[in-house]
Formats: C-alpha cells, structure tokens, sequence
C-alpha cells in the first residue's frame, strides 16, 4: 500500500493486482478504493477465493467476477478503467519473458498511468547472494534478471522505466513503468 500510495493512489483508481494470491495486498486496497475498483489475477482462482473469505472482514464487497484466474498475463475479463497495476513478489518467481509479456499486454488499458513491479537483480550469470542473503538465479525461482534488460523491457512495452532507490524485503528493486 505504502508503494501504491506513493505512486499517487486514491480511492478514485481502478487497481489490477497481478499474482493477488490470497489478497495479501487485496485485504487492504480493497477497503481503500471506491466498491468495484480492485480486480485480482492470479494462477489459482482457488487462492483468490480462500483469500477472499478468510482475508476480508467483509467478503461481499469484494465481488468475485473481480478475481479472475489468468496464468498467462492476458488478463481476460478485466475492464478498460484500470488506471494503476501492481505485480509485488511475481516476476521474482517466473522467467523473464513473463514480465514482458505481462507488460506488453497491459498496454490495452487506455487508462493505465503506471505499473509497479519487483525483480531481482543481477548480472551474473550464476547464481548471486542478494544484498540481504537470499540466493537468485539467472535459470530458475527466485529468478535475478540484469537491471538493462529490466529496463528495456519497459521500453519495448512502451513505458517509461523508473528504478526506485529503496530495496524492499528479500532485496527485491521495485520498480514503475509509466
């Protein structure tokens, strides 16, 4: 939250929370923005739905068309409105070709003013000891990806990339494409 509101969040936005899981981050965007401004995607509808009853105090505010099952970034179902995407925590565990897939396709949104998202990063092509310890991978999860091609995947999607300063748990970078 403290990210999306950094990012100039308010009720008024449309949020798309790629990989919600059990809406770790849903449970509190939801009561932030107006009825019907979240929309989750993630593998497993399954998750979406426990999350859903066992995460909000109140589940009924939350309807459940607004969790939609997408393993492919293609973000099925999910209307035109959304002016802000995050993906915390997802591009860490999916090979690279993931985020600029999921980049690319989120340009359908007319309305979408900024996508935030984390990585690892790393140039080495083997495996790296991340500044607080966790061990990534060029091949397999947690994935590392070199910060250029991190960058010209936003640009090839049509963003403009920002790297942010602050390392977020694990040593994850977030990052904004705008």
């Amino acid at each position: 939250m403290a990210a999306l509101t950094a990012a100039g969040m308010t009720p008024e936005d449309h949020l798309l929370d790629i990989g919600c899981g059990s809406l770790r981050l849903g449970h509190k965007a939801v009561p932030f923005l107006r009825p019907g401004h979240y929309w989750g995607t993630d593998a497993s509808l399954a998750l979406m739905r426990h999350g859903r009853l066992t995460e909000l105090p109140d589940p009924e505010v939350l309807h459940e068309d607004h969790l939609i099952e997408d393993a492919d970034f293609a973000f099925p179902g999910v209307p035109d409105s959304i002016t802000l995407a995050i993906a915390f925590g997802v591009f860490t565990h999916l090979p690279h070709a993931d985020l600029q897939t999921a980049l690319t396709n989120l340009r359908r949104f007319p309305n979408l003013r900024s996508v935030l998202f984390t990585v690892f990063l790393s140039d080495a092509p083997t495996s790296t000891r991340q500044p607080d310890g966790v061990v990534t991978h060029p091949d397999r999860p947690p994935y590392h990806v070199p910060e250029a091609r991190v960058a010209r995947a936003i640009g090839n999607a049509g963003f403009t990339p920002t790297r942010h300063p602050t390392l977020l748990p694990r040593g994850q970078v977030l990052w904004t494409a705008t």
